[in-house]
This record gives C-alpha cells, sequence and structure tokens, in this order.
C-alpha cells in the first residue's frame, strides 16, 4: 500500500535528505510543504504557502489526505518568545488542517539537542544535564520553541487519535543549499576558500570542542530512523535522540577535513575565532572563485551558516548523545563519520557547488 507523506520543509537538510530516501523506497508518494524558496527534490510535489498562517495552510491543504506528516522545518526569530510563537504555530496549523481528515496515522518532529542544552538565548544557562544525553531527562526550566513544539504535537494526536514521534539530531550533515543550519557545507566552503586564498584553515572554535568527545548526525541516517519511527509499533508515542553511533574529537577530524581539500590545518591555540567575524568580507572573493570554476551558487550567503557552525563549535562543554533507547526498540543503523563528510564533499562537487 501506497503511503503519502507531507513533510514540512521538504527543501532543507532534512527534508531533501529524507524525501530522497522514502522515494527510494518506493512505497511512498511525496508532497513538500513550503515556502517555496527552493525546488523540492525531483520526484516531489511541491506546495507553497505561509505555514505561519493558519489560512493559508487550511487553503493549501483542502482536499488532500496523508497518512504521516514530518515537520522537518523551523523559522529563525530574533527572541525566543517569537521563535515560541512562529514555531509553534506551524506545527499548530498544519495538524490541524490534517486532523480532521481522519487519514493521518503518524506525525514526526524533528526538534535537536537543545531540548537539553536550552535555546541559543540561554544557552547551556543553569544545570546542563550529564552527558552523554538521554531521552528520560527533564526540559531545562527555560523558554524553548522546542517544547513548544512538542505540546502542539502531543495536543493534536491526543485530540485527532495520531501517533507521534520526536527525533533529536546533533549537528547535521548532509546535502541542501540554502540551509540556516548546515555546517557540512559551511566547513566545505570555509576550507575551499582557504585553499584558493591560501589562508589558513583555522578551527573556530572552543578547547572543549577541540578536545572533547562529541558526535553528529548524517541527514540520511535521520532520515532512517525517522522512517522506522513512523511505520514501527514500538517507536509510537515516543521520543528518540539520533546520531551516528561514532564518536570522535574535533582534534582529529579538523586534520581529516583538511586532508580531504589538500590544505594544512592552522595548529589550535585555544582561542576561539568566530567564522562569523571572520567571513563577512569573502562575498566578492567567493563569487570571484565561483565564476572561476562555473560552480552553481555565487551567493556564499545561500551557502553558509557561519553562525550555527560557530555556536555548535563554540560550546564550551561536552556534548554526547545515548542511542540506547532506539536500538532497544529495533533501530540499529550506523553511520561512519569521516564517511558522511566525504560523502557530502563529493556530492557537493558532482552538483557544483564547490570546486
Amino acid at each position: 500500500m501506497i503511503k503519502r507523506a507531507l513533510i514540512i520543509g521538504g527543501t532543507g537538510i532534512v527534508g531533501r535528505n529524507l524525501a530522497e530516501h522514502l522515494l527510494s523506497r518506493g512505497d511512498w508518494a511525496i508532497a513538500g510543504l513550503s515556502r517555496g524558496r527552493t525546488p523540492a527534490p525531483a520526484g516531489v510535489e511541491s506546495i507553497t504557502t505561509d505555514l505561519t498562517s493558519a489560512a493559508s495552510v487550511t487553503e493549501a491543504l483542502k482536499g488532500r489526505q496523508f497518512s504521516h506528516v514530518f515537520f522537518t522545518a523551523w523559522s529563525r526569530q530574533a527572541t525566543e518568545a517569537e521563535n515560541i510563537r512562529v514555531n509553534g504555530a506551524m506545527v499548530a496549523n498544519v495538524l490541524a488542517a490534517l486532523g480532521p481528515t481522519g487519514a493521518l496515522s503518524h506525525a514526526a518532529l524533528v526538534t535537536g539537542l537543545k531540548h537539553y542544552l536550552g535555546p541559543f538565548e540561554a544557552y547551556a544557562q543553569g544545570s546542563v544535564p550529564t552527558t552523554p544525553f538521554r531521552e528520560e531527562q527533564s526540559r531545562q526550566p527555560v523558554d524553548n520553541f522546542y517544547y513548544e513544539q512538542e505540546d502542539r504535537l502531543f495536543d493534536a494526536a491526543r485530540q485527532y487519535g495520531f501517533g507521534w514521534s520526536v527525533h533529536r539530531p546533533h549537528t547535521i550533515i548532509g546535502y541542501a543549499v540554502g540551509n540556516a543550519m548546515n555546517m557540512g557545507v559551511t566547513l566545505a566552503v570555509y576550507a575551499s576558500l582557504c585553499k584558493e586564498t591560501g589562508e589558513s584553515f583555522v578551527f573556530p572554535g572552543s578547547a572543549a570542542q577541540w578536545n572533547g568527545l562529541t558526535d553528529v548526525t548524517d541527514a540520511r541516517l535521520l532520515a532512517r530512523q525517522l522512517e522506522w519511527a513512523a511505520t514501527s509499533a514500538s517507536a509510537r508515542n515516543e521520543a528518540f535522540n539520533v546520531v551516528n553511533g561514532d564518536v570522535f574529537r574535533w582534534s582529529w577530524m579538523w586534520a581529516r577535513i583538511a586532508e580531504y581539500f589538500g590544505i594544512e590545518p592552522a595548529p589550535f591555540d585555544g582561542q576561539v575565532r568566530p567564522l562569523e567575524n571572520r567571513m563577512q568580507q569573502t562575498r566578492k572573493t567567493w563569487a570571484d572563485i565561483a565564476a572561476r570554476h562555473a560552480l552553481a551558487e555565487h551567493d556564499i550567503d545561500k551557502l553558509v551558516s557561519w553562525w550555527h557552525t560557530d555556536a555548535d563549535l563554540g560550546r564550551p562543554m561536552e556534548v554526547l548523545t545515548d542511542m540506547s533507547k532506539s536500538r532497544k526498540l529495533g533501530f540499529l543503523d550506523y553511520q561512519c563519520t569521516p564517511d558522511a563528510f566525504v560523502d557530502l564533499f563529493e556530492r557537493l562537487k558532482r552538483e557544483r557547488i564547490i570546486p
């Protein structure tokens, strides 16, 4: 039987990789709901709407039925109060439109490790849970739009009788262009700039991240967990962490990334040197590189998220994730992290995103 999925944010790093995965399975029909600024992957029906408007969402989804909905998008706002209002409404608006159809069997929400760390404006304030983070650890006593999204999901599930799952990835590595939270592409562009200009490949983050153990999440593995949870009775009404399954130190990984691009990593001296501060003058440089190599995107601002990569690599504490819960319930997938970076870099070259 064909399952009908609606992906909220179908052109982003999570949504795009999820759509490609589900299409490869052969028993899914996929529609993507977004603002329409980026083309949807081939084979995905594109639905354009303003997710923050209940009327717009209702009109866009009128007469449509979906068995599964996946929330993979968020809208960054100036304050956490606005994040809560806007992003909570996005979940509520879609579920209010789909719930009454009676066709919806499962809704999945992708959030992240700020569930444990707190949002950017209250990042790691107060008592951060002991690592590795586990799903049973309680919410932080701060405002957090992830909690609002969860609560809107839980309310709608009770009202309309569908199942749910929540997925908490760490930093996501995967192919997407124009995404606001994309470390892999950001580092690829940064390394390409260093190679072209001869500038040093300087680690921008903290000593805690340079020296400590950490993990990341391949968007393809997240896609597989999303499908598993959406179709497995054992995963119904549960929240799951999701990471690759291996650990590393950035002091080791930074050298591997430099080696791939044929550049020398700068020695780390313990100082935080954010990319956002150092990369403000690179727009023309990238445009020149793109023209010289006939790249697909000349606007560096559509490729990178300096601020988000700085936030991830600048954390002053260890961030490590436990995967026992989903493994015990049957999700045994794994992704080698060095391979995740190389696979991404190779695809970026094939798509003419980097030289």
